[in-house]
Formats: C-alpha cells, structure tokens, sequence
C-alpha cells in the first residue's frame, strides 16, 4: 500500500470514528425515560395539530438548497488560499535558499529536502504563479456572482414572490368611497 493510500483510509476511519463514536457512548450514558409527551412529535414548543404529511411551500428548499450551494463554494476558498499563500511568500527575493527550497516542497507537496538550488522556484515564477491563481480565485468568485444576480434576478430569493406577481396582475383595488362621496346615513327606526 502506497503512502497515499494509507493516508486516505486513515483518514476515513478517523472520520467515523469521530462520528459514531459520541452516538455510541450516548447510547449508554444517556437516561432512557420515555412518556408521552417525550415521544409526541415537537413543532417549534406548538402543540402538534393534524398530520405532519402536510406539503410545505417549494421556496423553503429553495432557500435551504441556496444556502447549501454558496456556503459550500466558500469552502474552496481554502485550498485556494493555502496555493496562493505558498507562492506569494515565494515572491518575496528576500528569502533565504533554504527557505526558499522548503516552500517550493510544501507548494509542490514534495518530501522534505527534494527540492535543488536549480529546482526551486524563483520569485518570478512565484509571481506568475500568485497571479494565475488570483486569476482562479477571481473567474471562479466571479461565476459564483453571475449564479447568484441570476437567481436573485429570477425572483428566488424574494420570499413572497407569489404574492407580488398576484398584485402586478391585478388590476387597481376597490377603492372605499370617502366620506363625501359616500350616500347619506339612514335614520335609525325604532
């Protein structure tokens, strides 16, 4: 098994173990109490009143799957940083050749030592290098910003949007007679 390998499927076990262990250790720590009001179903502290089978309104996954896809992108972000870190701390010409050597290992994600004098990367490389990557960052934030005018220009994000395209369709409403206009008061018979 390659290191690589061994890594990746470290990785994993770590992962589920930090994720089944609390829900194991519960199951035996936790009282087991139940009455009725426990296993009732909960709403919000209201009292549950009829199915809970009931259809919600699209606009709620909506908002919830929007949230979802540009909180995830975001997370992108970072890998990108760590390249872009890397290679502007290279572009600094002030840095020492061992410095430099080990930089270029941790930017190219080679062992430790690999890197020669005639391999390293040197400050203009690393200044391309920074500049493509801002040039990354920037048409990747950038498609991120055509999604979202697109989907706030598509009405998306307006939470009312139905009742606002029923009151541009509609025409003016009944407007109350005033005061003026309105036929005088019948006398009360008694």
């Amino acid at each position: 098994m390659t290191d690589l390998t061994l890594h990746f499927l470290l990785f994993i076990a770590a992962g589920a173990v930090l994720i089944l262990a609390p829900l194991v250790i519960g199951i035996f720590i936790r009282p087991n109490l139940p009455t009725e009001e426990k296993v009732a179903v909960y709403e919000c502290g209201e009292p549950t009143i009829g199915s809970s089978y009931i259809q919600f309104d699209i606009r709620f996954y909506v908002v919830a799957l929007l949230f979802i896809i540009f909180d995830v992108e975001v997370v992108f972000f970072f890998p990108w940083a760590t390249v872009f870190g890397g290679a502007t701390q290279l572009a600094d010409a002030r840095l020492s050749e061992p410095t430099r050597m080990n930089l270029t290992d941790r930017l190219l994600s080679l062992p430790p030592g690999t890197t020669t004098p005639e391999t390293m990367i040197n400050p203009p490389e690393a200044l391309s290098l920074a500049g493509t990557g801002m040039v990354d960052i920037l048409t990747f934030f950038g498609v991120l910003l055509v999604g979202f005018a697109y989907v706030w220009h598509r009405g998306d994000l307006d939470w009312v949007r139905a009742m606002v395209k029923r009151a541009q369709a509609s025409p003016a409403p009944h407007r109350t007679p005033s005061i003026a206009e309105s036929p005088a008061p019948r006398e009360l018979v008694s």
